[in-house]
């Protein structure tokens, strides 16, 4: 499991995909670094209505899962997928109008502690 907090930038309607399967997605917001990151995330099914009571620039704590898939096309292709579950949202932080200082684990890490790779102000 893992932990990120940040700032709503979007949310999405709920999407009915089967019978037995619903998704809603949205996006959240990272701050901790030079360069914003902006984070796609999936509720399904009964966790849907989570996101009810949030509203785009209301900070958030969200709890998610790593999920990854592999699919084969007819002719043969195989592709991977890779999702972001959250489980669980909670309220972080005040509302704000986009920019913001919102902080993940990661922020607690300085310039000197990140891999070298890490150490150039490239936004990739």
């Amino acid at each position: 499991m893992f932990e990120i907090t940040g700032v709503l930038k979007l949310k999405k309607d709920e999407q009915k995909v089967s019978d037995t399967f619903k998704k809603r997605e949205f996006v959240l917001t990272d701050n901790s670094s030079n360069y914003p990151q902006h984070i796609l995330f999936q509720l399904t099914n009964d966790r849907c209505s989570r996101l009810d009571e949030f509203n785009p620039g209301d900070g958030m704590k969200v709890s998610f899962f790593i999920r990854g898939r592999e699919w084969q096309s007819k002719e043969g292709q195989i592709r991977y997928f890779t999702s972001l579950d959250a489980w669980k949202v909670e309220r972080a932080g005040e509302k704000t109008s986009g920019s913001d200082n919102s902080s993940s684990k990661a922020e607690t890490q300085t310039a000197d502690s990140l891999p070298a790779d890490e150490h150039d102000d490239l936004p990739f």
